[in-house]
């Protein structure tokens, strides 16, 4: 039987992010974030662009961006205009390469909501340069997410809706059936970029109505019949 020395580290290793789950006191390891823009074409026309559909837009959060259990957001620095964009959540419990979309939804171990919080005047700035998006999107606690819901526990489909309301009023709204790419697509699009593992997020695009967070506001997310994600800007 083959040993093994123990590891050590120059440094303390960081914690690993992860979620809640709902219904267990397990918890979901989160390993990478995949985002999708727009991936709503209502979306996409409010911020003055268009879904070309033989271009996927993709790009990354950092694992340790999530904001979990109901915790405080810290509203971010180098930034005047903080935007909120309500998402599906998607959590993976197995990965691959090239994965075919009749597989894909096989590969989802449950879903959640969150938050992509967005620098939007940096990302306008980087946008007007053809510059990267990566400190608009990628940014300290820039993915508030719910506690997950396992996805034998859910009904998903074209007429679930996503919400979003600000100090109790509402902000966004829109139906998964909107979207210009569906779950499975996504995935099996993904994974021909990158392989893909257990414990990767997916956030699934936002519905039009994305508009300014401010510190004070408080957020209520829905993915109706999922989860729930509550909580405030400080």
């Amino acid at each position: 039987m083959l040993t093994f020395p123990a590891m050590s580290y120059a440094i303390t290793p960081p914690a690993i992010p992860s979620l809640p789950i709902i219904g267990s006191d397990q918890r979901f390891p989160v390993r990478r974030i995949f985002c999708i823009g727009r991936n709503y074409a209502e979306h996409a026309r409010e911020m003055g662009a268009t879904v070309d559909k033989e271009t996927p837009l993709f790009f990354c959060k950092p694992a340790d961006a999530v904001v979990t259990d109901g915790a405080d957001v810290p509203y971010p620095q180098a930034t005047q205009d903080l935007h909120h964009e309500v998402e599906l959540v998607v959590a993976l419990g197995a990965g691959g390469r090239d994965i075919p979309a009749e597989r894909a939804a096989g590969l989802v171990w449950g879903y959640g909501v969150g938050l992509d919080l967005t620098r939007r005047d940096i990302q306008a700035i980087a946008k007007a340069k053809s510059h990267p998006w990566d400190v608009a999107k990628a940014f300290d606690h820039s993915a508030p997410v719910s506690a997950l819901r396992p996805a034998g526990d859910v009904q998903l489909g074209p007429d679930t809706t996503l919400t979003l309301s600000i100090n109790g009023q509402q902000r966004q709204h829109g139906r998964l059936g909107d979207m210009v790419y569906s779950v499975p697509e996504i995935i099996a699009m993904l994974s021909a970029l990158f392989e893909l593992k257990a414990g990767d997020l997916i956030f699934t695009g936002t519905p039009a109505g994305v508009s300014a967070i401010q510190r004070g506001d408080r957020f209520h997310a829905e993915a109706h019949g999922i989860a729930t994600l509550e909580g405030r800007v400080v």
